[in-house]
């Protein structure tokens, strides 16, 4: 089950990573700046791109949420760090270049996930109590308000608060289970609320910065914090002997993340540049 859940990952990585850079074209040929979440949303619905993009998401979370079911957080958040080399390969046919240090931080990312997924071991349990559910709704409230305080930071620190939106959405997931009763339909409402405040953050940021700069930073935030929950506090294992190379693993792959985000590149667009259509 373990290279099942790893498959699924690794596809789920490759539609997040398409779907990162048509989100950037599709945000960055908006009139203006998506400030308001109200805003942003009654403009998505008619563009095309954006609903595009929001089907292709539909898809990467569902292998994600399965990847999620059959694997420890901490590795199959990993995973989405293999985004990166899509959405670096990709973002050259709109925006930039990466020096050889960015490709370089994109092999350590691989080394880590390979470390990581030599060293996991069983998923946790799905967690369908009230309180885990409460802690869920607390994050959410919180996300969406720090949100309209910071909205107007730079690309990576939204880049940063996006990542935390969709670590809740991952830790969400776990909670849902069978037999449905209404805290597991509590549980699963909160996946799609915080991925709605994260794709915002995801977005705005995207607008004012390069697009492997403000995925770095969101991957950062969405590897390590749901790591720490699943090992803590939702029962995540780790083969006998092998803690080292599993926090090695997520050390090179989240560090390797964060590097390619501050890796200077060549700019075929400037991000600050006025959008266009």
């Amino acid at each position: 089950m373990t290279w099942l859940g790893i498959t699924l990952g690794l596809l789920s990585a490759a539609v997040f990573g398409v779907a990162a850079v048509v989100q950037a074209q599709a945000v960055r040929g908006f009139e203006s700046t998506p400030d308001g979440l109200l805003g942003f949303v009654r403009r998505s619905v008619r563009d095309g791109r954006t609903l595009a993009v929001v089907a292709a998401y539909l898809v990467g979370f569902v292998l994600h949420a399965a990847a999620i079911w059959l694997l420890p957080l901490y590795l199959a958040q990993a995973m989405v760090a293999m985004s990166l080399p899509v959405t670096a390969i990709a973002s050259r046919r709109v925006e930039d270049d990466l020096h050889p240090a960015g490709w370089a931080a994109v092999g350590v990312v691989t080394v880590g996930l390979v470390l990581l997924s030599l060293g996991a071991g069983k998923p946790g349990q799905v967690v369908t109590d009230t309180m885990f559910v409460v802690s869920l709704w607390a994050a959410v409230a919180a996300l969406a308000l720090a949100s309209l305080v910071v909205r107007h930071l730079a690309g990576p620190l939204l880049g940063l608060l996006a990542g935390l939106g969709y670590a809740g959405s991952a830790i969400s997931v776990r909670g849902i289970g069978t037999p449905v009763d209404l805290v597991v339909v509590v549980a699963a409402l909160a996946v799609p609320s915080f991925s709605l405040v994260a794709f915002w953050l995801y977005s705005l940021g995207m607008h004012r910065a390069a697009v492997p700069s403000t995925t770095a930073s969101l991957i950062v935030a969405q590897t390590f914090v749901p790591a720490a929950v699943g090992v803590v506090l939702l029962g995540d294992g780790v083969r006998q002997g092998w803690w080292p190379g599993v926090s090695l693993g997520l050390l090179l792959a989240t560090g390797g993340a964060a590097f390619l985000g501050a890796c200077r590149s060549d700019p075929r667009r400037s991000p600050a540049s006025p959008a266009r259509r």
